[in-house]
């Protein structure tokens, strides 16, 4: 027998202590890149918030210290430190080194809180490189460093205090995480965010790198939080609407606000913990606005329309927040609630609220009513449009774009498409490509704004009905990313100012209508270089004026230089050896870090407000480097 053939009981291996999160990270953090790295800090802050949520703490400090490890610190009780009853060790080594150890089982101990599973600070001591922990409790500092998850000695007191808390210093490790630097705005905008959920906490966040420091405390709560996501928009009316009710040991709270653009915005949170997959609690809170809205309107006789989930969701922020003693979240990281029962519960009780509030703010109810139904006949003049263009595309009649000249490649995930700025670049870039598995779609001028239209004027725009046919997986709430024919997509355009404006166009289009994308790393942005050089007849392409500046003191300064102001001035072979070859080209891929912060940016500089843009100009206009002009 064949030693690849054996399979008895020493095949069988038992993971021990905290190997299981060394050896699948990914199971407990969801990746070790940027996301997971930050997934740590937030895991150690909801250990402080659940604290805060048990009324034992009002304040917690988070700061990205200058050797570039994290140190999170509350006011709370502070982490048992005595010894277990039948584990003979330390309560605070047993949390930090066992994984399943902590006080969230105890229903006692904490009525309501993020963490469930016992797993969050175990973890993130077992993917540090070292971690240090202080507790401040019965008069007394406690004390305990670790190595790669292991304890260098036992828990030791190093101190008296007459304050309580717990403080947690870690450095992850480079054998997990291939960067572990912390990026400022990542940890900013989490902070903040918790701060918004948790009325009148406080959050200080410090960079010691920077030596920047910011307070967060909203005695205004999620509604605050509303009117800031709300920042840029113009909106239906000034104060979000507040629902506040509970239900034993449960908190449900939502705030919304309509504004005057066609896209909605939903946030969903249990415990303090963000569900970015939303779960039954946003199911709940969707289904009793649309029954709220439609009764008033049957009720009042106001129109014979029957309006839909997202007729009545359109220009709306809201922030669906609970608090309850038990969550289940599907998968460790937290993404989605899964509670049954919670459904109803936010239901009934938003269906109450909001009735109420519509019955005592008649004005404010006819506002949104009133943009409803607009929105349900834009949906049906965009579902004529719609139909059009899906009559035009592949899906439905076999037939492509006109433009596009589409690879011999048919497996998606071996297909890539450069969308193009102008025929004369698409044509130049149809030479110079590889046919089999690269397709070109040049776009005439700069795409419509899709953040000032309606679905129903951008399905009627030429260049953005043609993208949409050459994508071929639909768009909006219909987008399908099993249906992608390029799993690939790259936008390719001039390096200047147009070139620039029209790449944001692009961009704001397919965060719009087609985040899947982004979501499935299927976007890209292309770098075509800004000098060709020729030094001793040999020819080197350059992508920044920074390159050219250390050629010159590499090289010096006899040199012939050509600054490319287009594509259109490369010939097909110059465009595929420094921008389409898949072997040395340069290509960013976009991503997402942090939503909201994407959503605020997006309306900020391509909405109808033009205030808020202004300010952003202003204000970041010192760091603008290059300008063309």
């Amino acid at each position: 027998m064949s030693e690849q053939s054996k399979y008895g009981a020493e095949s069988i291996q038992v993971l021990k202590g905290l190997d299981a999160p060394k050896r699948r990270p990914a199971m407990y953090i969801g990746d070790t890149g940027i996301r997971g790295l930050h997934h740590l800090v937030e895991e150690v802050v909801d250990n402080s918030l659940d604290e805060c949520l048990a009324g034992f703490a009002t304040e917690v400090k988070v700061t990205i210290n200058k050797d570039g490890s994290i140190t999170v610190s509350d006011n709370g009780r502070g982490i048992p430190c005595d010894i277990h009853p039948t584990e003979g060790k330390s309560a605070l080594e047993l949390v930090m080194t066992v994984l399943h150890a902590g006080g969230k089982f105890d229903k006692k101990t904490y009525k309501i809180s993020g963490g469930l599973h016992g797993v969050g600070v175990s973890v993130v001591n077992a993917l540090s490189s070292w971690l240090e922990v202080k507790v401040m409790r019965d008069g007394k500092i406690y004390f305990q460093k670790y190595l790669e998850g292991v304890p260098t000695s036992d828990v030791r007191i190093i101190g008296e205090s007459n304050q309580t808390g717990t403080i947690v210093t870690f450095l992850p490790s480079s054998k997990i995480f291939p960067i572990i630097e912390f990026n400022y705005e990542i940890i900013y905008n989490r902070v903040r965010e918790l701060a918004f959920l948790n009325k009148g906490l406080k959050i200080i966040f410090r960079d010691d790198r920077t030596e920047k420091e910011v307070t967060f405390q909203y005695n205004g709560g999620i509604s605050e939080f509303v009117k800031h996501l709300n920042k840029g928009k113009e909106v239906l009316y000034s104060e979000p609407i507040y629902i506040n009710k509970k239900f034993d040991s449960s908190e449900i709270e939502v705030a919304l606000q309509y504004n005057h653009t066609y896209l909605d915005r939903i946030s969903s949170f249990c415990n303090g913990i963000s569900n970015v997959e939303g779960g039954t609690h946003e199911e709940g809170f969707k289904t009793a606005l649309t029954r709220v809205i439609n009764e008033y309107i049957k009720k009042n006789k106001i129109s014979d329309i029957k309006l839909t989930g997202p007729d009545v969701r359109e220009g709306l922020v809201a922030i669906v927040s609970i608090k309850i003693p038990e969550p289940q979240f599907e998968g460790q990281t937290k993404t989605k609630l899964g509670n049954s029962d919670v459904k109803g519960i936010v239901d009934s009780a938003v269906y109450e609220k909001l009735s109420e509030y519509f019955e005592e703010n008649p004005s404010i109810a006819k506002s949104i009513i009133e943009k409803c139904i607009s929105a349900a006949r834009a949906r049906e003049a965009a579902r004529k449009a719609k139909e059009l263009v899906r009559r035009k595309s592949v899906l439905d009649s076999g037939s492509l774009p006109g433009k596009l000249a589409d690879c011999q490649e048919r497996d998606p995930n071996k297909a890539e498409i450069f969308i193009v700025e102008g025929d004369s670049a698409g044509g130049s870039c149809k030479s110079g490509r590889d046919r089999k598995f690269q397709a070109i779609l040049p776009l005439k001028g700069k795409i419509l704004n899709v953040e000032k239209a309606r679905l129903d004027k951008i399905f009627k725009n030429d260049e953005i009905s043609t993208l949409i046919m050459a994508i071929g997986a639909g768009v909006g709430n219909e987008f399908d990313i099993n249906k992608v024919r390029y799993k690939k997509i790259i936008i390719l355009c001039d390096s200047d100012t147009d070139g620039n404006h029209i790449r944001t166009l692009l961009l704001t289009f397919f965060y719009r209508y087609m985040k899947n994308l982004i979501e499935a790393s299927c976007l890209y942005i292309a770098q075509a270089p800004l000098y060709k050089v020729v030094k001793d007849k040999k020819i080197h392409y350059l992508y920044t004026d920074k390159e050219l500046q250390e050629f010159y003191q590499n090289n010096g300064v006899n040199v012939e230089v050509q600054r490319y102001k287009g594509l259109g001035e490369m010939n097909p072979d110059q465009l595929w050896t420094t921008t389409m070859n898949p072997d040395i080209r340069k290509l960013i891929q976009v991503v997402i870090q942090d939503a909201a912060e994407a959503d605020e940016i997006f309306s900020i500089l391509m909405g109808e407000e033009v205030e808020p843009r202004k300010e952003f100009i202003l204000e970041h206009a010192k760091f603008v480097k290059n300008l063309d002009i």
